[in-house]
């Protein structure tokens, strides 16, 4: 009797053939959705420029040419320069920022500390109101002086109140208290619980906390715009708005002279856009099989075995 209840519960649950090719048909169609823009940006960083005017964008470029790869590239050492910059703040940034994030979302976690209400609502608080921009500025510039170097581009974003209410949803749901009583009554310590207990356990929330993070440092260009003037501290998304700038600034102010008509009739305006956003997101498209990778690993752990 058990064994036909467990078997009708089954096939009520299962998905039909039909339902699952309507299925699989929403989740290509949506695949293809967002990889073709993507794809178009690519095939008109290798198209030329005449070809763009005259037959506008296409996914298979007309006449091929590497000229806008060509113009961007054109500075060298400073693009090498500002990927170690990005790197280096991409990965730093987001190891710091998750450690701040997780130490302070942890408490918060845990009814027996007293004051999470406070610590909660200094969180909730900055989430509302905000000390406005010159504020913000003097604190980097006159307070901690740090302007013009490289830790500018990582302290500002270290702590984030949404990323903590995150973390601590994360750890009321998944760590259950069961597991810190035993830790507690085997002698471990809140550090050591938290590290060798809560953080394994978390594995998940880390990883997307982490891809936000990494997504914020990567993509930042304000930080460098209002703290940097030395070009060995610019990123590569700083630097590439320069480029972009510059490509504007050429079309729109010198066209009156016959010289400079000439050479812009050659300069990759379009193409270079493209050439530009494509040279940004490539290494930041390798974060996402690593992320995905612990994403999965982290929801298979957790549970609670009687």
């Amino acid at each position: 009797m058990m064994a036909r209840k467990l078997n009708k519960q089954s096939k009520l649950n299962q998905i039909s053939a039909t339902g699952n090719l309507l299925l699989n048909m929403l989740f290509v169609f949506i695949t293809i959705v967002c990889i073709a823009p993507v794809i178009l940006v690519l095939a008109i960083s290798f198209t030329s420029e005449e070809a763009i005017r005259h037959a506008g964008y296409s996914f298979i470029p007309r006449e091929f040419s590497t000229a806008a790869y060509d113009y961007v590239l054109k500075a060298g050492d400073a693009i090498w320069r500002a990927y170690g910059v990005s790197i280096f703040v991409t990965v730093i940034g987001t190891l710091l920022s998750l450690a701040v994030i997780c130490m302070y979302a942890y408490p918060l976690s845990r009814s027996s500390f007293r004051a999470r209400g406070f610590f909660s609502f200094l969180a909730y608080f900055t989430m509302i109101f905000g000390g406005g921009l010159v504020p913000w500025i003097m604190v980097y510039t006159r307070l901690f002086k740090i302007s013009n170097t490289i830790w500018i581009l990582i302290f500002p974003y270290l702590m984030n109140a949404w990323f903590v209410m995150i973390m601590r949803t994360f750890y009321k749901t998944t760590v259950p208290e069961s597991i810190i009583e035993s830790a507690r009554i085997d002698g471990a310590g809140e550090f050591r619980t938290f590290l060798v207990i809560v953080l394994p356990l978390s594995k998940a929330g880390l990883a997307t906390i982490g891809l936000f993070c990494t997504l914020v440092y990567w993509n930042d260009w304000y930080l460098p715009l209002m703290f940097v003037t030395e070009r060995k501290f610019f990123n590569i998304q700083y630097l590439m708005y320069q480029t972009l700038v510059s490509i504007q600034y050429l079309t729109s102010g010198s066209a009156q002279f016959s010289e400079a008509a000439v050479v812009l009739a050659n300069l990759p305006t379009e193409s270079a856009r493209m050439a530009i956003a494509i040279i940004s997101i490539g290494p930041i498209v390798l974060a996402y099989p690593f992320f995905r990778r612990y994403f999965i690993k982290g929801l298979t752990i957790g549970a609670v075995k009687g």
